[in-house]
């Protein structure tokens, strides 16, 4: 029999080979959960947070002004090259994160720090799977699902990774009344180092620091 003619495709591999990275840490997920704990494994555990990021998953619908939000992917779509091919995926990525850091009757959440963390977390790599098994663009821990009544593979949904991820990261600035530092320290479940705090905020201030100019970032 010939050989497939996708199969000698580099391309084609490395999409295969992170999509089986990724169904076995899927699979892996709930025992890993409860193993002892490490710096990220005890990430988004807050009993509280149940609620919080259902609420968040039920909405579907898009709050932004539409002329804000048309200045902003123009000023913020350049810097996302770099990191993703697909102009249309350039978009729906920016329009998923605005949305959810302008969500009406939210508290504040500036877009420029969600694309930061993304930055950080993932590389805006949506198949991006850590050492603990948090997955995805905001790697979201992959007990989610489970507790949402989702599918695990929706995990890898850009928009339901980035609304999940910003209703976390949201709640975590309000229980730290907006304190930054100590926020993004409990998302990834290092709130006594600041080694990935300072690296968000820094690639926050000085890379994705003209994402808050506009509306209510």
């Amino acid at each position: 029999m010939p050989p497939s003619r996708h199969s000698s495709r580099p391309g084609w591999r490395r999409s295969a080979a992170r999509a089986c990275a990724l169904l076995l840490a899927l699979a892996a997920a709930l025992p890993a959960a409860a193993q002892p704990a490490t710096a990220t494994a005890t990430a988004q555990t807050d009993p509280e947070l149940r609620a919080v990021v259902q609420q968040a998953m039920a909405a579907h619908e898009c709050f932004s002004d539409q002329y804000d939000s048309a200045v902003w992917y123009t000023l913020m779509e350049p810097k996302l090259r770099r990191y993703l091919a697909d102009r249309r995926e350039r978009l729906a990525l920016l329009q998923t994160v605005y949305c959810e850091s302008h969500r009406t009757g939210a508290a504040p959440l500036p877009p420029g720090l969600v694309l930061a963390v993304l930055d950080v977390e993932s590389r805006f790599d949506r198949w991006a799977v850590s050492s603990t098994g948090a997955v995805g663009l905001m790697q979201v821990m992959p007990f989610w699902p489970e507790q949402l009544g989702m599918r695990r593979r929706e995990l890898v949904s850009m928009e339901a990774n980035i609304r999940m991820g910003c209703a976390i990261l949201r709640h975590y600035l309000e229980a730290e009344h907006r304190d930054v530092r100590r926020a993004l320290g409990r998302y990834n479940g290092s709130v006594r180092s600041r080694e990935y705090p300072d690296r968000v905020v820094t690639r926050w201030t000085r890379y994705w620091n003209g994402a808050d100019d506009l509306g209510r970032g």
